[in-house]
C-alpha cells in the first residue's frame, strides 16, 4: 500500500508487512471504519521544522484557540501556515508524534487513535463546508481523551474566516506569515557549519543585494530557499550575491514559466508581469487580455498550434488577488499624490529570468511576443518597458530574434519605432545582440522606409544609453542626407530634430562642444541639415544661459560654433522668430553678472562681424520696439557698429 498525503509530509514510501496502518474509530461505540489516508510526519523532519520555526504574529492566539481541542488554520500557500500548524501541534512536547491526515479524508467518519499521538494534520479539505458542526464537535472528546489536538488548515478566502467559525462552531484563526529576514536567518543559522563564515559572506555583500534576495513580503517558503541557495552556492560553493540572486529568480522563473503554461490566462498575466511590472494593475491586466487576444487569433489561423499546447483560449478566469499569488506577486499602494494601485513581482529580477526561460525553451512564444510588445500605449515609461523585453529577448537568443524586429518597427502603431529604438539601443549586454543592432542602425539609416528610420532616430537619445555622442550624430547626418519631402519623412525630421536637441541638453561640455561643431558644419547647406541646424539651434540656446556665457568668453571654437549658428537661425524665416526671443532672453539676463553682459557683448560683437541679414533684421527690430524691450542699448551700439563697419565699444 502507497501512504498518499498531498501537499503533505508523511512518509510516502510503500508500506509493507506489519507497517501497514488501520485506524480505527475510537468513538464508544467502537464500530471499526475502514483503511484511512494518513501516515506520521517524520520525526527528522518535524526536528528541522520546529528549530527553524520563526513564530508568526499570531501564534499566541492561535495556541489559545487549540486550547479546546480543535482549530481552523487559515492561511496563503507558501507563507508557513504548514509549518505553523505542525509547531502549534508539537508545543509543549519534547518528543511529539504527529500524523498528517489526506485532505481528502472524510472526517465525519474519522477518529483520532485512543493514545500514542499528540497531534493530528489536516491540510486542505476540498468542501470544508461539507463538514458539520456535530461532526467535530463528535471528535473533542476522544481527542481529549487521547491527550490529542487536531488543526485543520485552509487556504485563506475574503469572508472564509466569519463563515467557517459559524458553520463549523471552532475556532479560526487567520495565519500571517512571519518577517522573511527572520526566517531567512533562522535557515541560515541551522544549516550553517561555519558560523564565521557565513558572517564573513554577508559582510562582503553589495549595498542593496541583501534587499534583492529578501525583498519586503516575500514568502517564507521563498525566504527559506534562499537561505539554502545561500549556503550551498555562496559559503560553500564562493558564488557571490549577485550569482545566488541570479540563481533563486532562474529557479522561481522557471516554476512560474512550468506553473502557466496549461493556463493561458496565468501565462498572458506573467509575460505582462514581466514586461510592466511596477504599473498600475490595470496596465498589466489590460496588455494580459491584448496578449492573449491575439493568441487567440494566432491558434484560430493556425489550429495545429492549439492542440500543440493543448489548451484553449476560453480559460476560465480568476480573482486577479489570486493571478498574483500565483505568480510570485503582490499589489503596492503608493500614497504619494493619491493612492496608486500597482503590481509587481515580490522579486523584480525574476522578470528577467522569465524572458531567458521563455527564449530558451518556449521558442514558439517569441513571434508573438513581438507582435504583442509591438503596440503599447503612447506613455513613455510602457514603451520603455516594451523595449528593454524586446531587447531582453535579444540578449536572451544571442541576436537571432532581432530578425522580428523590421516587422515590429513597421507594425501599425505609433509607439512602435519607439519599441524598436528602445531595443536597438539597449541590446549591448550580448556582445553578438550589440553587433547585430549596429549593423541595424547602419541599414535602416539609409532605407526608405519610414518607421525604420525613425526608429533610427529614436534610438540617438540620450536616455537610450548605448549609443556613442558620435555614433549617433554620424546616424543622424546619414538620415538627414537622405530625406525626402515627402510626409513620412517630415515626421522622420522632427524626430532628428528632437534626438540632436536632447544630445545636447543631456551632455557634458565636451559633448555639447562636439554636437555644436557639427551643427556649425551643417549650416555650410542648403539642403535639410541646414534646416535642421536653424530649427534645433535656438532650442538648445534658450537653456543653461551660465553655460553659454562661460563657453563663450572662454573657449574661442564654441564661441564661433555659436556665433555662426544664431546668425544662420536668424537668416532662415522659420526660425527667426524663435532665435530673436532666445536674444532678447539674453539681454534680460545681462544685468544679472558682468560674465553675462560679457558673453552677450562678445556675442553681439561676432554676430557685427559676420554682417548676416538675418541680424540686421534683429537690430532693426529692436530698434523699433519699445522702450521696454530689453537689449535696447545693446543692440544700438551694435547697430552703430554695424553702420559704421567698426567694431563695438562697449564698456564693463
Amino acid at each position: 500500500m502507497v501512504v498518499v498525503a498531498p501537499h503533505g509530509t508523511v512518509n510516502t514510501g510503500v508500506v509493507t508487512g506489519g507497517q501497514r496502518q488501520v485506524v480505527s474509530s475510537a468513538t464508544r461505540s467502537g464500530a471499526a471504519t475502514g483503511p484511512m489516508r494518513q501516515g506520521p510526519v517524520r520525526a527528522t523532519y518535524l526536528k528541522s521544522v520546529r528549530r527553524r520555526f520563526v513564530r508568526p504574529p499570531c501564534f499566541d492566539e492561535a495556541l489559545a484557540a487549540l486550547d479546546s481541542g480543535i482549530a481552523v488554520l487559515l492561511g496563503e500557500p507558501g507563507t508557513g501556515r504548514e509549518t505553523h500548524a505542525l509547531n502549534l501541534l508539537a508545543h509543549g512536547s519534547e518528543e511529539p508524534v504527529l500524523v498528517q491526515v489526506d485532505g481528502a479524508v472524510n472526517l465525519s467518519r474519522w477518529g483520532p487513535r485512543a493514545q500514542g499521538v499528540h497531534g493530528y494534520l489536516v491540510m486542505e479539505p476540498p468542501d470544508p463546508f461539507a463538514l458539520r458542526a456535530w461532526d467535530l464537535s463528535r471528535l473533542e472528546a476522544p481527542l481529549a481523551e487521547a491527550a490529542a489536538r487536531l488543526v485543520i488548515v485552509l487556504a485563506d478566502a475574503p469572508g472564509l474566516a466569519g463563515a467557517l467559525a459559524d458553520h463549523l462552531s471552532v475556532p479560526v484563526v487567520r495565519h500571517h506569515p512571519p518577517d522573511p529576514r527572520q526566517v531567512f536567518t533562522a535557515h541560515l543559522s541551522d544549516g550553517c557549519s561555519d558560523e564565521k563564515a557565513c558572517d564573513q559572506w554577508l559582510r562582503a555583500l553589495e549595498p542593496g543585494r541583501l534587499d534583492e534576495l529578501l525583498p519586503q513580503g516575500l514568502p517564507p517558503r521563498h525566504a527559506a530557499q534562499v537561505a539554502e541557495a545561500v549556503l550551498r552556492m555562496g559559503v560553500e560553493g564562493g558564488a557571490s550575491g549577485a550569482e545566488v540572486l541570479r540563481h533563486v529568480a532562474q529557479a522561481e522563473g522557471a516554476d512560474l514559466v512550468a506553473r502557466a503554461q496549461a493556463d493561458p490566462a496565468l501565462l498572458a498575466h506573467l509575460l505582462s508581469l514581466s514586461v510592466y511590472g511596477g504599473l498600475h494593475r490595470s496596465v498589466v491586466t489590460e496588455q494580459a487580455g491584448e496578449l492573449l487576444r491575439l493568441r487567440g487569433q494566432r491558434e484560430e489561423q493556425d489550429p495545429a498550434a492549439r492542440c500543440a499546447h493543448g489548451h484553449t483560449v476560453g480559460a476560465a478566469r480568476q480573482p486577479l488577488s489570486e493571478t498574483l499569488r500565483l505568480l510570485g506577486a503582490h499589489h503596492v499602494r503608493h500614497a504619494e499624490e493619491g493612492v496608486t494601485d500597482t503590481v509587481s513581482f515580490i522579486r523584480p529580477a525574476v522578470g528577467e529570468a522569465v524572458w531567458e526561460i521563455i527564449c530558451r525553451d518556449h521558442t514558439d512564444l517569441v513571434p508573438l511576443a513581438h507582435t504583442w510588445l509591438a503596440g503599447p500605449s503612447h506613455e513613455a515609461d510602457q514603451i520603455e518597458r516594451a523595449g528593454r523585453a524586446v531587447a531582453a529577448m535579444a540578449v536572451a537568443t544571442g541576436g537571432r530574434s532581432m530578425e522580428l524586429l523590421e516587422d515590429l518597427a513597421s507594425a501599425p502603431s505609433l509607439s512602435a519605432p519607439q519599441v524598436a529604438a528602445w531595443c536597438l539601443a539597449t541590446a549591448g549586454h550580448d556582445p553578438v545582440a550589440a553587433r547585430t543592432a549596429d549593423d541595424l542602425l547602419e541599414q535602416w539609416s539609409v532605407t526608405a522606409e519610414a518607421p525604420l528610420r525613425k526608429a533610427v532616430a529614436y534610438a540617438c537619445h540620450p536616455e537610450r544609453g548605448r549609443i556613442t555622442e558620435e555614433q549617433a550624430l554620424r546616424l543622424l547626418q546619414r538620415l538627414m542626407e537622405t530625406l525626402r519631402d515627402d510626409t513620412d519623412d517630415i515626421s522622420v525630421f522632427g524626430t532628428v530634430a528632437a534626438a540632436l536637441v536632447q544630445r545636447f541638453e543631456a551632455g557634458d561640455s565636451g559633448a555639447r562642444t562636439r554636437v555644436l561643431c557639427r551643427m556649425r558644419d551643417w549650416t555650410e547647406s542648403d539642403g535639410v541639415p541646414g534646416l535642421l541646424a536653424a530649427l534645433a539651434f535656438p532650442v538648445m540656446a534658450s537653456t543653461d544661459l551660465a553655460w553659454w556665457s562661460d563657453r563663450i568668453l572662454t573657449d574661442a571654437e564654441s564661441a564661433s560654433s555659436t556665433v555662426q549658428l544664431a546668425g544662420h537661425a536668424l537668416n532662415e524665416p522659420v526660425t527667426f522668430a524663435d532665435m530673436r526671443d532666445v536674444l532678447l532672453a539674453w539681454c534680460a539676463e545681462a544685468d544679472q553678472g558682468a560674465d553675462r553682459a560679457r558673453a552677450l557683448s562678445a556675442l553681439l560683437d561676432g554676430l557685427v562681424a559676420s554682417r548676416q541679414p538675418g541680424f540686421l533684421r534683429w537690430l532693426l527690430s529692436v530698434e523699433r520696439g519699445p522702450d521696454t524691450m530689453p537689449g535696447k542699448e545693446p543692440a544700438a551700439r551694435a547697430l552703430a557698429a554695424w553702420r559704421g563697419r567698426t567694431p563695438a565699444t562697449h564698456t564693463d
